[in-house]
């Protein structure tokens, strides 16, 4: 599939905290790049990958409504503990891309908690949001690292955008990190870096 760049500045500050640092742990949640394993394992850190929106459609985690008309429920301690059980690890570094805009909204909240407690302290994590110019038909993309502040963006696959936050609702899902820092861009992504 054909690829397109972009340049993230987000991106930029995560690449120079990665080579300024030996032997991180790095957490990449979306569909599995051999160009991001190939890279960060260059670097000489460690990467663990999950791809949360994929598993997240699939029909196993949802909960029958305990009344009709109630919104969709979900499993969301077990969806927590089978896709992001690290055995102790922690991350030095969270690539967590723009995979709140994909997710039921339900475990959005659950899962950036849990990712902040197996987070280090003054751990990095970078975001991606779609804003309302993105529209309701931005593709789901696979994102590539480089060795420069650009990143390569593939579809992968046919999810739907499911939210669009705004920068107040962003705040509240970074709350109880210590701080956050938004970039702006030029298209229709607005990135964050969050620190633990």
């Amino acid at each position: 599939m054909d690829r397109s760049s972009r340049h993230s500045s987000g991106w930029s500050q995560v690449r120079k905290f990665m080579n300024s640092r030996d032997s991180l742990r790095v957490l990449d949640i979306g569909p599995t790049s051999p160009t991001n394993i190939a890279y960060v394992t260059g670097l000489g850190h460690s990467i663990y990958m999950t791809n949360l929106v994929a598993e997240a459609a699939k029909p196993e985690w949802r909960l029958p409504p305990a009344e009709e008309g109630e919104p969709e429920q979900y499993d969301i301690e077990r969806f927590i503990s089978t896709n992001l059980a690290f055995t102790g690890r922690e991350f030095d570094v969270v690539l967590f891309w723009d995979i709140a805009d994909y997710l039921p909204q339900p475990l959005v909240g659950p899962i950036l908690n849990h990712i902040q407690q197996v987070m280090v302290r003054d751990g990095q994590l970078l975001a991606f949001f779609h804003t309302k110019e993105g529209g309701k038909d931005a593709a789901f993309c696979r994102y590539h690292l480089t060795d420069s502040d650009v990143i390569d963006m593939q579809r992968a696959g046919d999810y739907p955008l499911l939210q669009i936050y705004n920068n107040r609702q962003v705040e509240r899902l970074f709350a109880s990190f210590s701080s956050y820092r938004f970039f702006l861009a030029k298209d229709n992504l607005q990135e964050v870096i969050v620190t633990r």
